[in-house]
């Protein structure tokens, strides 16, 4: 039997209908159709499944769908702030080659803000760990954490420029 789930998913109000063993990660790609939260060991390992739930990361195959009644959801796909525009995140990924085949960086992104949000001045050491629970076969996290570090400068400049 089918639980109606109400939800707020990248600040659009709306209904998942899922069963009750459904994971978060399942119905944000199925019933959602937000492709870009991806399913890489199902077991809270790799964390390219993370979502920033309640202003917090989780690895969202490790989230029961029935577990989010009510509650705020963003996915990489609410990351960006406008259609034609990236976030800053997304756009220093690019200018770093912090990307390589990309599988991992939705969940590296969607951490990384929930640090920024956070920790706006991280050092590198908060950076490494916040993102310990992303596993990246391609890049050696060096391009990662300086795509990090530069988001994190760049915010912090604009913040202090009147």
């Amino acid at each position: 039997m089918k639980h109606i789930i109400p939800v707020t998913i990248n600040d659009e109000a709306c209904e998942l209908a899922v069963e009750p063993n459904r994971t978060l990660l399942d119905a944000l790609r199925t019933e959602g159709a937000l492709t870009g939260t991806k399913k890489g060991c199902d077991v809270g390992e790799c964390g390219s499944c993370t979502v920033i739930l309640d202003g917090k990361p989780v690895n969202s195959c490790l989230v029961l769908a029935v577990e989010v009644r009510n509650r705020h959801i963003q996915t990489i796909e609410g990351i960006q702030t406008s259609y034609d525009e990236v976030h800053p995140l997304q756009d220093n990924f690019m200018r770093c080659g912090a990307a390589q085949c990309g599988f991992c960086t939705p969940g590296i992104i969607v951490m990384a803000k929930a640090l920024l949000d956070e920790n706006p001045t991280p050092t590198e050491d908060e950076i490494k760990f916040a993102i310990a629970g992303n596993i990246c076969r391609c890049t050696g996290y060096t391009k990662i954490i300086e795509a990090i570090k530069l988001t994190a400068a760049q915010q912090n400049q604009k913040m202090e420029t009147p």
